[in-house]
């Protein structure tokens, strides 16, 4: 079962990279995630209504915690996803917020109690190298590369996205199904909110391909990943997710390449190999305490 789960993860998280580089092609960064928000809010409500389950009292704390995920984890780093990804290519983004595992890693020694070994400290070293070569122009001269700024923002994201799995962890006991509609709910409100004290009410209706994209943003990576996204994390713990995350990259290339006509060139297919070599060696003394 966990397998399944996990497998769709993949899937939605990596098809996501190239639904967002075709939506930002249509709508603004900014709309293009409140809408998929407020999609994903919608639908997750309408499923908590039909299971007969209840949210907690506004008054409950649990909507602190939320509200804090849906700031950290759905509007700060779709924004930025969205945002980078106008001049990224969807496979070179989904490489930099691979990294999450490894940030991950880090955070988890401070802030959830799984400590750092000396092959996770390795293995952050090589993710760090990683980032850094993708930082290079294609000859690897020592320059920022033209898109520097873009990347930087795809990197902030992924910090945001390991942020959210620790947050994730500490709360308070909640089933998956009622944190994932708090969580959108709060994320809905307050993406839509900082849209229209911004640029103001859309001045018209997206294109088709734009609302197709949106909506398919809000079912798939906004309101049901965010259920399995909770669940898994509620069942294993916030590593386990770190994991899922080093095949959601080869997934986005995949369907960069076959959708959009992306090209992997050498210094990305390096940085990949060089992050994905980190990662595995961050779970080696994992591995092995299973094994005693």
């Amino acid at each position: 079962m966990l397998f399944c789960m996990a497998f769709l993860m993949v899937v939605i998280w990596g098809s996501a990279f190239t639904l967002v580089s075709i939506g930002v092609l249509y709508i603004s960064p900014l709309w293009l995630v409140t809408y998929r928000l407020i999609i994903g809010a919608i639908l997750i409500i309408i499923y908590v209504l039909f299971k007969g389950l209840r949210l907690p009292n506004i008054k409950d704390v649990r909507w602190v915690w939320y509200f804090a995920m849906g700031l950290i984890g759905m509007v700060i780093p779709f924004f930025l996803l969205s945002t980078g990804q106008v001049v990224i290519d969807s496979g070179l983004t989904a490489i930099m917020v691979g990294t999450m595992p490894l940030m991950t890693i880090v955070l988890a020694h401070f802030f959830a109690n799984e400590k750092l070994s000396l092959t996770k400290i390795i293995g952050f070293i090589f993710g760090f190298i990683g980032i850094v070569i993708l930082f290079l122009p294609s000859d690897f001269s020592i320059q920022l590369t033209e898109n520097w700024f873009s990347q930087l923002i795809i990197v902030i994201a992924a910090f945001c996205y390991a942020v959210t799995t620790i947050i994730a962890k500490r709360a308070p006991d909640t089933p998956a199904t009622i944190g994932a509609c708090m969580m959108l709910i709060c994320a809905a409100i307050a993406c839509l909110f900082i849209a229209l004290l911004t640029t103001g009410f859309p001045k018209s209706i997206p294109p088709l391909p734009g609302i197709f994209t949106a909506f398919g943003l809000g079912i798939g990576s906004t309101a049901f990943a965010s259920i399995l996204l909770l669940y898994i994390i509620d069942q294993t713990g916030p590593s386990t997710v770190a994991k899922i995350n080093y095949f959601v990259p080869l997934a986005s290339v995949i369907f960069g390449v076959i959708i959009l006509n992306e090209i992997l060139n050498i210094k990305i297919f390096i940085a990949f190999i060089i992050i994905l070599i980190g990662m595995l060696i961050s779970q080696i003394n994992e591995k092995k305490s299973k094994t005693l």
